[in-house]
C-alpha cells in the first residue's frame, strides 16, 4: 500500500548560514482507473481514498449516478488501481479535455453546457458569520496539511458542520473524493456547502453543480468561466475565503447581500 506521507530531508541557508531538517512531504503517485477491464486513464493524486476518487470521478463525469449502477470497487493490492465494474455497458470518452487542475486534471464533460439542474429557486441561506465558521473548521480539519504541507483540503458542510473532508494534491481530485464519499456512505444533506482550498476554475464548478451544491466557498480566486458558469447554474460563489472577511461574485442574497 502506497502512504501518502513520505519522509524527506532538506537543507536550509537562512541568515547565512546552513541548516539541516528532518520532515515529510505530500505523496503524488499514478493511480489507474479500469472501468469494466479496460483501463480509462492514470490519476496524478495522492493515495488516501482511492475508492472514493475513482467512483467520485464517475459520477462528477456522470458516468455513474449512485451505487446501484456499481457491481464493484476495489483497490488492487499494490495500491496502484482502481478497478470499477459497472452492471451495464459503458464507452471510454475518446476525447478527454485537459483541465487547469494543477495535476492536470481531465474530464469528457463539456463544461460550457448547462447541468440539469438550476439552483436560482434554491432558498438556502446563511449568514455571513456562518461562511466564516465554516472556512475555520476547513483548517480544523486539515490534519494532512498540517504534517506536510502542499495539499488541497475540500469539505462538504450544512451550514453548521463539517460532513466529509478530503484531502489531495490536486484540488480537482479533492471534489472528487467527496463526491465518492457521499455515493459510498449515503451522504445526502439537505443543504449542502462546498469549501475548497483551491482556486475555483470552471472543472470545479462543474463538480459543485454535479455535487447539489448552491453554495461553492473558496480560500483563494475564481476564474472568468468559473464566474459565469455560477451566474448561469444559480450557485453563490465566493472566493477569498478568510477568518473575517470574504468576496461574492454570484448570488449574493444566500449570504445577506
Amino acid at each position: 500500500m502506497i502512504l501518502p506521507r513520505k519522509a524527506i530531508e532538506y537543507e536550509r541557508y537562512e541568515f547565512k548560514k546552513w541548516e539541516h531538517f528532518d520532515a515529510k512531504t505530500i505523496v503524488e503517485t499514478p493511480v489507474s482507473l479500469t472501468v469494466n477491464g479496460k483501463v480509462w486513464l492514470s490519476f496524478m493524486c495522492t493515495p488516501t481514498h482511492l475508492e472514493e476518487l475513482a467512483l467520485g470521478f464517475l459520477y462528477n463525469e456522470g458516468v455513474l449516478n449512485g451505487m446501484d449502477d456499481v457491481a464493484d470497487a476495489r483497490l488492487c493490492e499494490h495500491g496502484d488501481n482502481v478497478d470499477v465494474w459497472l452492471k451495464f455497458d459503458v464507452e471510454q470518452p475518446v476525447n478527454w479535455r485537459k483541465t487547469s487542475g494543477c495535476t492536470g486534471g481531465v474530464t469528457a464533460v463539456d463544461l460550457l453546457a448547462k447541468p440539469n439542474i438550476n439552483f436560482a429557486e434554491n432558498n438556502f441561506k446563511v449568514q455571513p458569520e456562518a461562511v466564516m465558521e465554516m472556512v475555520d473548521k476547513l483548517f480544523e480539519s486539515q490534519e494532512l496539511y498540517r504534517d506536510t504541507g502542499g495539499v488541497h483540503t475540500s469539505a462538504l458542510g450544512d451550514g453548521e458542520q463539517i460532513i466529509l473532508a478530503a484531502d489531495d494534491i490536486g484540488r480537482h481530485n479533492s471534489l472528487d473524493k467527496i463526491a465518492g464519499m457521499c455515493l459510498r456512505q449515503n451522504v445526502c444533506p439537505q443543504n449542502r456547502i462546498l469549501i475548497t482550498t483551491g482556486r475555483i476554475s470552471s472543472e470545479m464548478l462543474q463538480k459543485a453543480a454535479r455535487l447539489d451544491a448552491p453554495i461553492l466557498i473558496s480560500r483563494t480566486s475564481p476564474s472568468s468561466l468559473s464566474i459565469e458558469m455560477a451566474e448561469r447554474y444559480g450557485i453563490t460563489l465566493i472566493g477569498y475565503a478568510r477568518k473575517h472577511r470574504f468576496n461574492v461574485y454570484s448570488h449574493g442574497k444566500r449570504v445577506g447581500l
